[in-house]
């Protein structure tokens, strides 16, 4: 324990555990009583410090702001002089009873500047101000910030109500131009030290879509998830950062039909063995993608040497081939969900400017009226700083919405009745299109779940598979919306059984080659209580 701060434990990217500590501790901040006075006075809340491994705090300060339904500013500090942070310094002229002065006052600072600008911009007045890269401050700036830290003003200028300070800062061994806060600095701060957790990981990469080659690598070789050495040559180092970007350039690539080498491999992942390792099993894992012939799973039409060669298969490769089908069937379902997103924008933007176009308003104006504002909504979330995957939505219903406009037109369909009735008929094809997909994509589930069933039975790999189809955000919100007879069958009672954690850390804790071995000699003896008839030798 730090002397005067209060030290915590937790995991990277740990969405149970980290991300908790921080929004608990930001909704325990802006907690009010019934005068409208915070619980915790403002000059009394100590920021948060998140210390630990790079790759991780502005993610899981953006999930925890886009949680809460707050806003968030960011700023790094290594940019920063005394001057930026500080503001700028200038003469006014001030009266003291009968005497007069010429006196320094600073402009604004351009940090508390831009929570304001912010505030204008996206209309929140609550937020997260998140200070990365803390330990890094120039001297200069250092007597400012602990001001800062106490009573949340650089100068005289005091950031604004409802918005806290999160700060964040490597280790030296991570940074060489990072230096140890001393008891002063510290005892103003609520200190959280975080270290890399590849459990903790995989659920976020899960959720988020993270190659499953990745995925599969880092199961069976889970001690080059993190690794920061020191070499004859500099720093050999793989991060969570480095996986993460990694997987992003992966799919850009495959999508545009290109190769993925180890020359591309070495940009992402900087240490030469674990790169050539990876390199070397991506090649493998594309190769099981190519074989196994997922889309024939999915139809359910894959042959049946298919099957026979993934029930003789190792177990590593049985987990890969899973997240194969897993990948395809996220795939196909996260975007039946995003239509599905689309279509409730979308109709409720038509009732809204129906009455209008009923009673004689141009539909073409209406609509691309419409259009413009989702849009402006969707560049206001993006500032707000929500995710991508958040505006499309909106952007996609502009995209609708223009369509229809266009329809409109084509049929000189201007407005009333007639137009609306173009309007009606665009919007049901699109429904009509949904639908289909959602009940192609309940076929593939059916499917799925049939071939593992049928190739591996109710086993390791059924419990993976199942568990995996739960965490993935696709798939799990297909379920919950579509619903999924398949999964609900073998869901209930796999995942009644063992938590999602539990399960992943029993997965975990499998030796792939022993478990290959056992699987084969059950396998044997099997076959020979079946040769043999007594039912119950190992082989006679």
């Amino acid at each position: 324990m730090t002397p005067g701060g209060h030290s915590e434990r937790s995991s990277l990217y740990e969405h149970r555990r980290s991300e908790n500590q921080i929004e608990e501790t930001v909704e325990g901040y802006l907690t009010r009583d019934e005068t409208g006075a915070y619980l915790i006075a403002p000059e009394a809340q100590r920021p948060l410090f998140l210390l630990g491994a790079p790759a991780w705090e502005t993610a899981v300060v953006g999930q925890v702001a886009r949680e809460l339904g707050i806003g968030l500013v960011s700023y790094s500090m290594t940019h920063h002089t005394r001057q930026s942070a500080l503001g700028l310094p200038f003469i006014v002229h001030k009266r003291y009873g009968d005497e007069e002065f010429d006196v320094s006052e600073y402009t604004m600072s351009e940090i508390i500047a831009s929570i304001y600008d912010y505030r204008e911009e996206a209309g929140h007045d609550r937020g997260i101000l998140f200070l990365d890269e803390i330990n890094c401050v120039s001297e200069t700036l250092y007597p400012s910030m602990l001001q800062f830290l106490q009573f949340k003003t650089f100068g005289r200028h005091k950031i604004p109500d409802g918005w806290i300070v999160v700060c964040a800062g490597n280790p030296p061994e991570y940074n060489r131009s990072v230096y140890d806060f001393d008891v002063v600095t510290l005892d103003r701060l609520r200190k959280i030290a975080v270290e890399p957790d590849l459990e903790a990981w995989r659920a976020y990469a899960i959720k988020t879509g993270v190659h499953p080659a990745i995925l599969s690598y880092l199961e069976v070789k889970p001690d080059h998830f993190y690794s920061v050495e020191s070499t004859p040559d500099g720093k050999s180092f793989v991060t969570a950062r480095g996986w993460d970007d990694l997987s992003r350039i992966i799919k850009l690539r495959e999508m545009k039909g290109k190769t993925v080498d180890r020359i591309l491999v070495d940009q992402f992942l900087q240490d030469d063995s674990i790169a050539e390792r990876f390199a070397q099993y991506y090649l493998l894992f594309t190769k099981y993608r190519s074989d196994y012939q997922i889309s024939a799973i999915l139809a359910g039409s894959a042959p049946d040497e298919i099957e026979e060669r993934a029930r003789a298969a190792r177990f590593d490769e049985r987990l890969a081939l899973a997240r194969l089908i897993l990948d395809a069937l996220d795939a196909h379902t996260g975007a039946v969900v995003e239509t599905e997103q689309v279509v409730r924008v979308v109709r409720d933007a038509i009732r809204e400017e129906k009455p209008a176009i009923l009673s004689g308003e141009n539909a073409q104006d209406a609509l691309e009226g419409t259009s413009c504002a989702l849009m402006q909504r969707a560049a206001l979330d993006e500032k707000a700083g929500a995710p991508a995957k958040k505006l499309r939505p909106y952007r996609l219903g502009a995209t609708w919405l223009s369509e229809f406009a266009g329809a409109c037109e084509g049929e000189r369909a201007l407005s009333g009745e007639t137009a609306f009735s173009v309007i009606e008929r665009a919007y049901s094809a699109r429904v009509r299109e949904m639908k289909e997909r959602s009940e192609a994509c309940t076929r593939e589930i059916e499917c799925a779940f049939g071939f593992v069933e049928g190739t591996f039975g109710n086993g390791r790999e059924m419990v993976a598979f199942t568990a995996e189809f739960a965490a993935r955000e696709g798939t799990s919100q297909f379920a919950s919306r579509f619903g999924s007879d398949a999964y609900a069958e073998h869901g209930k009672d796999v995942l009644a059984a063992s938590g999602q954690s539990d399960l992943e850390k029993r997965l975990r804790a499998i030796d792939l080659d022993a478990l290959a071995t056992a699987d084969e000699k059950a396998r044997k003896a099997e076959a020979s209580k079946k040769s043999c008839g007594c039912g119950s030798c190992s082989g006679c």
